[in-house]
């Protein structure tokens, strides 16, 4: 028996391949999925199952192509509704994959239809779990996704996450190892272990949400408890998940047109597409193209697409460091994002070289946010997530946290610098295209983020630990 994580930092997603006796199943397989044919292929084995935990709302699954491509069977949990060939598979049931077992065990409550995946050896003794969104390291899946008006509430959802914990879950043997669908940084729970993979015994330890002597109302309050809205795409990747979507190949093959400055400039004018540069915040700042958005590759760059972007079917442009046009086309399709119609070719420097109009964003480093707050106190801006501007800020900021930067277009003064920061200088960047491409230019980047202005002593509040917020 082979066990293999296949996670994804970008993402925070873990994928998931067993092999036995020449069988292999996948869980939660990323959208593009010659890796996975591949990996089978070396083991002289083939790809019998292709188990879905969820309909999953963070990424889109390969399900579809790779049952497509190696005639295995997808399987999803009680009371999931593709519209897809699919088998439905009943609570408890058994699966044979070579010389192990695996068992579907239904698990509603971040979804109705989530299902975690029982794995038994060839012993038969229970040896991992696959808990998908059920249950994450620190954390367990959000249950507000899931619910519908006037149907089944937040609330409804943590109380049936409660009893699949405490009736499928926590009864397993503390060797059972758990292999969660996620880690830190998924916007599918809140507060996830960096860990990605653990022992059920050590979660019952320190999982809040595992505690024993936990009563179901306890439970839910702490478990909605500090939920941020889910980002816009969410729903847009539950449909493309549930029913179907275009092989990614054609979409590669789309998005990987390389375009002239002219051609491309046109193609901006008359299709309404986002120019997305995906360079390094550095780059971005020394010259871009006008009103262009930059979410880097090098950061979480699925992710806030997806949040800051939101709409799936929005029309794409790339200016990509060259080489990586492939790459960024790819990273896009994970998150749903499909209409990529090509890329700068020869990247922003064939741009500038052509002699076309480019702007850039201005930046000092830590010491010169210093000096101009003892001389001129500007108005600072902290676009960081708001438990960690609570956690420590400077004196005076104001939060606008990036996630919902456009919410707070109307706190930034019209003729007067200003200076925005974040942890590092990745989404300070972000927020300052954004800012640029609404029409606001006069801001200040300041580089390095928190941590260097911090570094520099200009003053901050108090420390409080996060955990306590």
């Amino acid at each position: 028996m082979k066990i293999e994580q296949i996670y994804t930092g970008c993402l925070a997603q873990g994928a998931y391949y067993i092999e036995s006796n020449g069988e292999v199943a996948i869980i939660d397989p990323l959208r593009e999925v010659q890796p996975y044919i591949k990996k089978a292929n070396s083991d002289n084995a083939k790809i019998k199952y292709i188990f879905e935990t969820h309909f999953h709302a963070d990424f889109v699954s390969g399900h579809v192509t790779l049952a497509k491509e190696t005639g295995a069977k997808i399987i999803y949990g009680p009371q999931a509704n593709p519209s897809f060939d699919a088998y439905i598979a009943k609570d408890n049931e058994s699966f044979t994959l070579g010389n192990v077992t695996i068992i579907a065990l239904h698990t509603p409550g971040h979804t109705m239809e989530s299902t975690t995946y029982l794995l038994k050896d060839e012993q038969g003794k229970d040896h991992a779990i696959f808990s998908g969104d059920t249950l994450f390291l620190g954390d367990v899946g959000r249950p507000d996704l899931a619910q519908k008006m006037g149907e089944i509430t937040e609330r409804d959802l943590a109380g049936f996450l409660y009893d699949s914990l405490r009736e499928k879950i926590m009864p397993l043997a503390d060797e059972v190892i758990v292999y969660p669908a996620h880690g830190a940084g998924s916007a599918c729970g809140k507060n996830m272990m960096k860990e990605t993979v653990d022992t059920l015994g050590n979660q019952k330890k320190m999982n809040y949400a595992l505690r024993a002597d936990m009563t179901k109302e306890e439970f839910i309050d702490e478990v909605i408890d500090g939920l941020l809205p889910p980002p816009q795409y969410f729903p847009l990747n539950v449909k493309m998940n549930k029913e179907g979507y275009e092989d990614v190949k054609k979409v590669l093959e789309r998005g990987t047109r390389a375009l002239s400055p002219a051609a491309f400039e046109a193609a901006a004018n008359e299709t309404g597409a986002i120019v997305l540069d995906v360079r390094h915040q550095d780059d971005f700042a020394k010259g871009h193209v006008p009103r262009s958005i930059f979410i880097g590759l090098n950061g979480s760059f699925a992710p806030w697409v997806g949040a800051l972007i939101a709409d799936v079917e929005q029309p794409i442009l790339l200016v990509a460091p060259i080489g990586m046009e492939k790459e960024a086309v790819t990273r896009l399709s994970r998150v749903g994002f499909d209409g990529t119609l090509g890329y700068l070719d020869g990247g922003f420097d064939t741009w500038k070289n052509a002699s076309m109009e480019y702007d850039t964003v201005s930046q000092v480093n830590a010491d010169g946010l210093k000096k101009a707050i003892e001389t001129e106190k500007p108005p600072v801006f902290d676009v960081r997530k708001e438990s960690e501007f609570l956690s420590e800020h400077i004196i005076d900021a104001v939060n606008t946290p990036l996630d919902y930067i456009n919410d707070h277009l109307t706190k930034f003064p019209d003729n007067k610098l200003f200076y925005l920061h974040c942890a590092g200088g990745y989404r300070s960047m972000i927020a300052s295209s954004i800012l640029k491409s609404r029409g606001i230019h006069n801001l200040i980047d300041v580089k390095g983020g928190f941590a260097a202005i911090k570094e520099a002593g200009v003053p901050v509040t108090e420390f409080v630990c996060p955990t306590t917020l």
